[in-house]
């Protein structure tokens, strides 16, 4: 079925935010994440919450709600993403929030549009019932998540925050580690000529064969590293392009990396050590000549204590509704690591399996989004009281 005046109001907003496109605006044809902003601020603003936005890009705003709190100086922030990835490749109409069997379908709808309405609901469920938490909590709907996460960053300028949770699909789990991500790319020069006389130049796509065997050998000791949450570390060689056509020796190859770091991993250790991959082959093979180019992508790992304030109340809020606590770990990005190096106690939880986010057919279950909503509002009336 489709939406339904008989809904939950939960699943109502759901259906709603679904409907507005908001493809980041970095993929083609992706509007940004203005027709939500608006949503998000008409839905506050019409219940008297406290709400202003954040200008991150020209007409690219977050959006900003507030509930006081009891305690001065104390803070929860509860934090979603407003954008999507790409419709390409659906094979549902992405914009229709079709329900059936259970589940809600379309585009954003686990990845994050369901935590985004449960923390609403959360929020406006506390101020209808004229209840003040003990600290002040903030929802914050946030730009630009799938793309380069400038939303969160502006965020962070100079946010002084007690704890916060971010909405990523967790199927109901209390996550407190992820994974980081390292993206670059790596050149190989060779020489140009005849492929009638391939001696006479040097082959840049048989020396990086050469590379990606080291590194495919290297990746194998990752292994020995594990986190208990979180498993080993991974190197991924995601694109290759080399040569010019058939019959030249190629003068050129390029590889694109994407490397997930553990906790304790930094940026700078791990390309020190791809490096000295390249200075070991150059002495192995005259002709080796390699370029890593600066990082594309840089995204230390979060992890935050399994004893913290807010992990605790997260898991007692967890057995309340007969769910297990137990920390958990993911292995991709968020926004979460970016409030944690703001030096935020920060956990991810939502609704949903992050296997149907940038899906052909996404979709998530109707029941948890539900259950999400009463989580956020138990937190929000628990954590610092």
């Amino acid at each position: 079925m489709r939406y339904s005046p008989s809904m939950s109001p939960v699943l109502s907003t759901l259906a709603d935010l679904v409907r507005i496109n908001s493809v980041n605006s970095s993929y083609e044809g992706g509007p940004g994440e203005a027709g939500v902003a608006a949503y998000v601020r008409e839905f506050f603003a019409s219940r008297r919450i406290e709400t202003w936005e954040q200008v991150v890009f020209p007409g690219r705003n977050n959006v900003i709600a507030r509930l006081p709190g009891r305690k001065s100086g104390r803070r929860l922030i509860y934090e979603a993403h407003m954008d999507t990835v790409s419709v390409k490749g659906m094979t549902i109409d992405p914009f229709d929030p079709v329900v059936r069997d259970g589940r809600m379908f379309g585009r954003g709808s686990v990845d994050t549009k369901a935590g985004l309405a449960a923390m609403m609901h959360a929020l406006a469920d506390i101020h209808a019932a004229g209840e003040t938490p003990p600290c002040e909590v903030w929802l914050a709907a946030v730009v630009d998540e799938e793309f380069s996460f400038r939303g969160v960053v502006k965020l962070c300028e100079g946010l002084i925050a007690d704890a916060a949770i971010v909405a990523e699909p967790t199927e109901m789990r209390c996550i407190t580690a992820s994974k980081g991500c390292l993206r670059w790319k790596i050149r190989v020069e060779g020489k140009s000529a005849h492929s009638a006389k391939p001696h006479l130049g040097t082959n840049a796509i048989q020396h990086m064969a050469r590379l990606i065997l080291e590194l495919e050998k290297d990746t194998l000791t990752l292994a020995a590293t594990a986190h208990p949450l979180l498993g080993p570390g991974t190197c991924n060689v995601g694109v290759i392009h080399g040569g010019v056509q058939v019959n030249f020796v190629p003068d050129h190859c390029e590889i694109e990396i994407d490397r997930r770091l553990l906790p304790g991993e930094t940026a700078t250790a791990v390309l020190e050590h791809y490096q000295e991959l390249l200075n070991q082959l150059s002495t192995q093979f005259a002709d080796f000549r390699a370029t890593m180019e600066p990082p594309m992508l840089i995204d230390e790992a979060l992890e935050t204590a399994a004893d913290s304030a807010i992990a605790q109340t997260a898991a007692s809020c967890l057995g309340r509704l007969g769910r297990d606590g137990t920390p958990g770990g993911v292995p991709f990005c968020s926004d979460a690591s970016k409030l944690s190096r703001a030096e935020i106690p920060t956990l991810i939880f939502g609704p949903g399996s992050i296997d149907q986010a940038h899906a052909a057919v996404e979709w998530v279950p109707t029941t948890e989004v539900e259950e999400a909503a009463a989580f956020y509002r138990d937190v929000a009336m628990s954590f610092g009281g």
